[in-house]
Formats: structure tokens, sequence, C-alpha cells
């Protein structure tokens, strides 16, 4: 009757305020006086001391450690007593009026966090761990309090550096958080063990990335104990007289696949006991996972299981990430293997604490076998677009892009349709992705085929949105039809795709053309496009340019000398500006091909070429001593230096007298630019002075954009 009318009182308190009856009146009033005494709570005529302990702190402003570990305690007690006595009656109510759970949340949070010279922390988990033992008396609330819990435990200082701390002290703290963890799991309803454990550990997860290493350890050490109980949970009751346990098979973890991952990569840090206690926690949950595995096996297979204490054996003996991702492999649901995939993805960004070179040791593990661990190609290719914007690194960077080769290898149309869906307009990150498979011969081709494929789709209609033309398409019409050279070039002239004037999309074009050109056959259709590749020197893009020149380069190489002759002559003039340019690499580019150029001009187009050379005498002279370490090849190789001085010396018979005196000028400088004597430098540097104020004023190429066009 008591329990009953304290409930009444409850729900009064919850709902507008409302005239009642002079019945309800007086079940309230008498409702407020059981309130008032407690003495309707069944324990409390076994502990009626801590309940009035802890109603008067629950009152009292004043609370001092003395007090808030009496009132702790007093919990403990009074929660032991009723459950040992069987009188845990309205004890759900009693916390409820007195808010429990809320006054001990905020005495964690109060705490300080620099150092632990009390045993607030750990009273506090202990009586957290007899209120578990209570029906109803927790739920909803342990979350908040398990986080107050390990951001004010974990994030103390290491050891260490804590003043005055007693081991002990510190000791018993982390045992009773362990209790605790234990204690919440077992008293949970069967079915809410795996919404609980699994909530637990996405927690300590985030605790995993910390820079710090005592955060770190305190983590992973939790974590161990959460995998021995996940382990062993079929065989542990929280209540003898009651089935709560289920069997391996029934326990399902979806972030079993996340923490395996982080602890894969925890390994690294050898030097701290957080590798030591991420081993033990992937032996635990190897254990988990071999027991779910050999419980779905018929009769006729279960011969075939293994020892897992033998296989944990192994893993031990060789706890390298690579072995021990292979050993669980087969024991794993596809979704399982995704989120490592993921997780080793994610550890590659800049902010990661986590070892680079481990991580890239497991994606290529991934690349070499597709079929077991690409599995879910659009969420692992939403994971590469989200992430690699934030790696920087280079090598990071070309494992990722690696991976996603793999996978357009392996299901191009998943690939195509996702990137298509997860990125934005003129998205950057989309566009590396692109280029990067389109680096890959057999890659570029089937991307281009899905493309051109899915243009069709109607419900693909957000490809235009994507790609913001149909650049990428039209080029994709070119390369999967098997066109002869004439078709090829009919095509190629109705669309122009080299005529995209924006940097990002003509770009990754051009890679695209790069990689088609490869193939010889290929090489010798794309003759057609020469004139819009000159064309590209003009829009002044560094990248375009550069890839430009290669395609250039490649596609010369198919054509007969005669053919390629005059073509050659057009082209090494617009390459005179690029010899000086800032951009080693594309410097580094122009050179050689201007190399190239000089070698094929025949007939009347020497004459030409012998001009064109002229006016890049200087600038080639120049880059000999350059000290950027692309172009300095031509400072190294002095093979080609004395290529360029032979050369020259044809030049000092010219019927022209200005050509004459550059040879002369250029033949000096070669010898004495690196003459021991400073005075001999200076005056070579005065002439370089000179040499290059009458260069300023050199004529315009006569190769006009227009005159190309129409050649």
């Amino acid at each position: 009757m008591a329990e009953k009318l304290l409930r009444v009182a409850l729900k009064e308190d919850r709902a507008p305020q409302e005239s009642s009856s002079p019945v309800e009146s007086h079940e309230l009033c008498l409702a407020q006086q059981l309130e008032m005494d407690a003495s309707w709570l069944p324990v409390y005529h076994l502990e009626p001391e801590h309940v009035d302990v802890i109603r008067a702190f629950v009152s009292s402003p004043e609370k001092d450690e003395e007090r808030k570990l009496k009132f702790l305690t007093s919990i403990a007690v009074l929660f032991r007593a009723a459950t040992c006595n069987s009188l845990c009656q309205g004890l759900d109510l009693f916390c409820q009026r007195y808010k429990l759970a809320e006054n001990i949340k905020v005495l964690l949070e109060e705490e300080p966090r620099d150092q632990l010279h009390t045993a607030v922390w750990r009273s506090a988990m202990f009586a957290m761990t007899e209120m578990s033992f209570v029906e109803a008396v927790l739920e909803g609330k342990e979350i908040g309090l398990l986080q107050a819990c390990f951001s004010g435990i974990f994030l103390l200082p290491p050891k260490e550096e804590m003043q005055d701390l007693k081991p002990f002290l510190y000791f018993t703290t982390m045992k009773g958080m362990d209790t605790m963890l234990v204690a919440l799991v077992l008293n949970s309803p069967t079915s809410r063990v795996n919404e609980k454990m699994q909530s637990i550990f996405q927690m300590l997860l985030t605790f995993t990335t910390s820079e710090r290493a005592s955060v770190r350890e305190r983590a992973v050490g939790r974590m161990r104990v959460l995998s021995f109980l996940l382990a062993n949970y079929s065989s542990l009751k929280a209540d003898p007289n009651e089935e709560r346990h289920a069997s391996c098979a029934e326990m399902q973890m979806p972030i079993i696949g996340q923490l395996l991952g982080h602890l894969l990569l925890l390994l690294s840090f050898k030097e701290e006991e957080t590798g030591h206690l991420a081993l033990d926690a992937l032996c635990l949950l190897f254990q988990f996972k071999y027991q779910q595995h050999c419980a779905t096996l018929t009769e006729e297979n279960t011969q075939l299981q293994g020892d897992w204490e033998t296989e944990t054996t192994s893993l031990r003996t060789s706890p390298s990430a690579t072995h021990i991702i292979e050993s669980f492999a087969e024991y794993l649901q596809p979704s399982e293997r995704s989120d490592i995939v993921r997780v080793f993805i994610e550890a590659m960004t800049d902010s990661s604490t986590f070892d680079k070179e481990a991580a890239r040791n497991v994606l290529d593990m991934v690349r070499g076998n597709p079929d077991l661990w690409l599995v879910d190609v659009p969420k692992i290719t939403s994971c590469i677009h989200k992430t690699l914007g934030c790696i920087k690194s280079v090598p990071a960077r070309q494992s990722v892009e690696s991976l996603m080769v793999s996978m357009a290898d392996k299901c191009p149309q998943e690939v195509v349709t996702t990137l298509l869906q997860v990125a934005p307009g003129g998205d950057s990150t989309a566009l590396a992705l692109w280029e990067a498979m389109f680096s890959v011969p057999q890659t570029v081709r089937n991307i281009l085929k899905e493309l051109l494929s899915q243009l069709w789709d109607l419900k693909s209609r957000l490809f235009c949105t994507h790609l913001e033309d149909y650049c990428l398409v039209r080029l994709a019409m070119l390369a999967s039809r098997d066109l002869g050279d004439r078709a090829f070039a009919a095509t190629y002239l109705d669309f122009r795709f080299l005529k995209e004037e924006r940097p990002a999309m003509l770009s990754l074009v051009l890679r695209a053309i790069m990689t088609l050109s490869e193939r010889d056959d290929m090489a010798r259709k794309m003759k057609v496009i020469l004139p819009d590749l000159m064309r590209v020197l003009l829009f002044g893009y560094k990248a375009a340019t550069t890839k430009a020149l290669l395609v250039f380069r490649t596609i010369m190489a198919q054509l007969e000398r005669r053919e390629a002759s005059h073509i050659a002559v057009q082209m090494a003039e617009f390459l005179l500006p690029l010899l000086d340019d800032e951009l080693s690499q594309l410097r580094e580019s122009s050179i050689s091909l201007f190399r190239d150029l000089m070698m094929m001009a025949v007939g009347n187009d020497k004459r030409e070429m012998k001009n064109v050379v002229r006016l890049g005498l200087l600038p080639l002279f120049f880059r000999l001593s350059d000290q950027t370490q692309s172009v300095a090849k031509l400072k190294q190789d002095r093979r080609r230096a004395q290529e360029f001085l032979i050369q020259s010396l044809s030049y000092l018979k010219d019927a022209q007298a200005s050509l004459r005196e550059a040879a002369v000028r250029f033949i000096a400088l070669q010898t004495l630019a690196e003459d021991r004597e400073p005075s001999i430098r200076s005056l070579v540097a005065q002439t370089v002075i000179i040499i290059l104020s009458s260069s300023r004023e050199q004529p315009r190429p006569r190769w006009t954009l227009r005159a190309l066009c129409c050649r």
C-alpha cells in the first residue's frame, strides 16, 4: 500500500497541477508522509541508518569529502542488503525520488581531473555496481554515468606525474571500474546485453585515438575486460537462480569490426602496455569469433574445426597486424571485414595517431585479396571519399588511391554509382579519385565504359550535376568504341573535349588520355588531337600543361618522321616559354620534349627548326646549372650538355651574324661559368645580363592558334 501511494505521489509531481478529490488529496498526503520517513521501504528495517544518511546528504547543501564517502558507501550497503535479502521492492522509486544516479554523476563531475587523492571515484563505482543488481534502477542513466567515469579517470595524468599518488588507491579505483563494467553487463536482461556492450565499446573506442599513452592504456585495459566477458559470456550468470546468459551464437556485436580494426592498430604501440593489452583483447575476441563460427557448423563439419587455443598461441607468437587479420578473416562476417578496412583507411589521415606504415601494410594485404575484403563497395567507396581530403602524406594517399583502383577493377559499376551519388559538383576529392582510376590502363577503360552506360540511365541524370558537363562522357564514347583512324578523327572533331577550359576537368581528361595513349594503336589514332594539345599550353594551367606534354610526346613517337616534322617545328616554338617555367617538373618535361622535337625535323623544316632552336639556346644553357633536382638531370648528365655544346658549333658558320654571336657567347659561358676565379665568374654574370636584355626583344611566334586549327 505504501509503495502504491508513493507511485501516486511521483506521478502527481510530474503531472500538471489539477484539482483533486478529497480522497485523492488524502492519499497524496499519506504518500508524502510515507516519503518523509522512508519507513515504507522494505529494506529500511535492515539498514535505517544508511537510508537516513542518503536522505540527509541529498537535502543538505554541505557536501564535504567525508559526507560524499558516507553517502556513496550507504548506497552500496543499502543495495547489497536489499539484494541479498530479496528486499528490492520500492528501491527504484526511492532512487527516483532522491535522484541517486543524478547525484552520483554530479559528484563525479566535480572531482578534480589533475589528481587522484580521494576514494570518491572508487566508492561511486562500487555504489553503481550494487545498484546494477536491482532492475530498472539505472535504466537510461548508465551511459551518462559511464561517460563521467571514463572522462574523469582516463584523462587523469599518468601515474608517474600525479603527486603523492597512493598505488593502492589507483589500483583499487581501476579495479572498481572493471567490476562495475562486468556487473552492468551481467545484470542486464539478455535482450539488452548486446546493446549495452555495444554502447560501452563505442565509448571506449573514442579514447583509443588519444595522443596520450596513459589514456589509451586505460581505455584498452577496459576493452580487454569486456572482451573477456564477451568470450566467456555463455558460461557466466549474473544470478544463479535466473537464466540470463545467452550462447555465443546468439551474441550479435555489430561493432566488432571497428573494435578489431582499432585493436590491430594499437598493436603498433609496442613500447607501451597498450600494445600488450590490445593483443590480449584480440586473442579473446578471436576466441569469441571462433566459438561463434563453430556454433554454426553442422555435425559433419565439426571434425574440421581446429583448436582455438593453438591458433591464439600462434597470434601471440607473431603479433603483427597483417598476420592477425588474416587469422580472423574466415571467421568474420562481410560487414565486419568492411568495417576493419574502413578503420584502416581512416587511420591514414594526417590527424590520426596510429602508425601509417602498419595501416598501409594492412591495406596492401586487402588489395591482394579483394574478393574477401572489398565486399561492401559502396560503404568503402564512401569512406575513401570522406577521408582522402584529410590525407596529405604522399605514400598514405597513394595507398588509399590504390585501394580505390582495386575496387574499380573488381566492381566498376558500384564504384561509379557510389561516387556519382556521394560527390557534389566540382568536388576536388572526387576528381582526385577519378584521376587515380584513370591512371591504370585496364581500369580507365572499365570506368569510362561504365560512365557511358550510366549516362543513358534516367535515374543517373545526377551525372551532369556531379561532372558539370558531358566532357568525360564524350571521351568515354570515343574510347569505348572500336573505331578506325578516320572514324576516330571524325568523332573527335565532333566532340573537341580538349576545348574544356576549367583546370580540374581538363587535367582529368588529359589524365585519361595519357593512360589510353599507352596503347600504340590508340596513340596513332590520337594524332587528330595534337592541335588541341598545343592549345592547352596557352591556357597556362600547370598540371594540365605537364600532362599535355607527356601525351604529345607519346603520340609523336608513333608518327613517321616526315609526318611528324612539321608538327615538331610548331610545337617547339610553343615550348619556348616553358623552358624557363617556375615549375621544375614542367621545365624538365619541356626540355626533354624540346630535345626530341629537334631531331624530328626533316627537309625544309630543318631551317625553321634552327630558328626556333636559336631562341631556345639561352634558357637551355642556363638550365644546365638548375639547382632543382628534377631539372638538374641536365646538369648531372653531362652527355646531354655535351650534345648541346657540339650542336652549337654548327652555328659558328651560320650566315646570320647574330646567330654566330649567340653561339660564341653560349660556348664561352659553358666553359667559364664554373671558373675558379671570382673575377671570371663575375664577367660571365655580366655577359648573362647582356644576353638576357637582348633576348627580351625576341619576335613573337608565327604559329597562331588559328593557323594551327586550319592545318
